[in-house]
């Protein structure tokens, strides 16, 4: 389980990016891999799974 901070997501569109904690590295996130509702800032632990455009955050739950 990675960890993170929400960087950005819009609601509307269903999808956003989170930075990985410890890393500059962001992931995708979209609507569909979410446990918990989101918002800019919220802290959040994670996995990564192959999207078609690279790694993907999913399983996304608050801390």
């Amino acid at each position: 389980m990675n960890k993170g901070t929400v960087k950005f997501f819009n609601d509307l569109k269903g999808f956003g990016f989170i930075k990985e904690a410890n890393s500059e590295q962001e992931y995708f996130v979209h609507v569909s891999g979410l446990m918990n509702d989101i918002r800019q800032n919220d802290e959040v632990t994670f996995d990564l799974q192959e999207g078609k455009r690279g790694l993907n955050a999913v399983n996304v739950q608050l801390v």
